[in-house]
């Protein structure tokens, strides 16, 4: 056979996105999210609610779907579409920057575990104590312990925002950490990294040139499924009233506002739940598209 009879390989990005392609549910949920970024993003600079006074925005408050008000109104006569939009900014970026720092935390401390055999006792035991928590009582605590003094500080609206997304961060690495160390346990002992430590390199070399690049597949996974649990667990501390303030809104707090409402007015709470069931649902789709296409055994079928 010649060499131009040859097949030209297929590099590892284009067989990563047609292993992902190949996943209806990972697309469909690759265009559901696309969609509500540019809802939330795009949508506040088409929609533009007009600004009522006090007297008519009262009038017209708890009112239905129509030309004026696509989505109606809340019980204080604001546009729900426009809040949507706004909290679901906020809800979005609650998820991303509470997974950045999950997915960090949990990167670090499974790296360590799994390197270093004198550190990986104490820090699995810190593992275990964390998964043995409460987590939603924890983060109701710490909420309610440090919502008032971090708001003195730098305001109610930013200090509710760095909070909710810390505690939930700093309460959602433990999955991250464990998938981490079990993969660094695997490749710690594979050829390339003995050779490298044959060699003379430094553990930290080894760790960011070997390792960490190694991993990047299931911290990727976790990545995508961090992000749904850190918007359903703040809704949950919205819906219970101690999320962002009532000025502040997120998706879970229109939940809660509407809760109220919801035997009269149930659209109240029917648009609030349905952008975070479509979050949730496409990116755990996603998840699971990413963890298909990233296993080289399953792209090689």
């Amino acid at each position: 056979m010649t060499d131009a009879a040859m097949p030209k390989p297929v590099s590892q990005n284009r067989a990563i996105w047609q292993q992902f392609r190949s996943h209806k549910g990972a697309v469909f949920g690759l265009i559901v999210l696309g969609l509500l970024i540019l809802f939330v993003l795009i949508g506040p600079l088409v929609w533009v609610p007009e600004k009522l006074k006090v007297a008519e925005a009262i009038r017209l408050k708890n009112q239905g779907p129509s030309l004026r008000f696509p989505l109606g109104t809340d019980q204080l006569g604001r546009d729900m579409l426009s809040r949507m939009m706004l909290a679901g900014r906020i809800s979005l970026a609650v998820g991303l920057v509470a997974m950045l720092i999950a997915i960090v935390f949990g990167t670090l401390i499974g790296v360590v575990a799994g390197y270093y055999r004198r550190f990986e006792g104490p820090l699995m035991r810190l593992t275990d104590m964390f998964l043995a928590l409460p987590l939603i009582p924890l983060l109701l605590v710490l909420v309610m312990l440090f919502r008032d003094r971090i708001a003195s500080v730098i305001g109610p609206e930013l200090g509710a925002f760095a909070l909710i997304v810390f505690a939930i961060g700093i309460t959602s690495w433990m999955a991250t950490a464990r998938i981490v160390r079990g993969e660094v346990l695997t490749l710690k002992e594979r050829e390339y990294v003995l050779a490298a430590r044959s060699i003379g390199a430094r553990p930290r070399r080894i760790i960011l040139r070997h390792i960490l690049p190694n991993v990047v597949s299931p911290v990727m996974v976790a990545a995508t499924l961090g992000v749904a649990e850190a918007i359903i667990t703040e809704s949950v501390l919205s819906f219970l009233g101690l999320g962002f303030p009532p000025d502040f809104p997120t998706w879970g707090r229109l939940l809660f506002d509407g809760l109220q409402y919801m035997q009269v007015y149930p659209e109240r709470v029917i648009w609030p739940g349905l952008a975070i069931s479509l979050t949730v649902l496409s990116v755990n789709y996603i998840g699971d598209g990413l963890r298909d296409a990233l296993d080289p055994r399953i792209r090689g079928r």
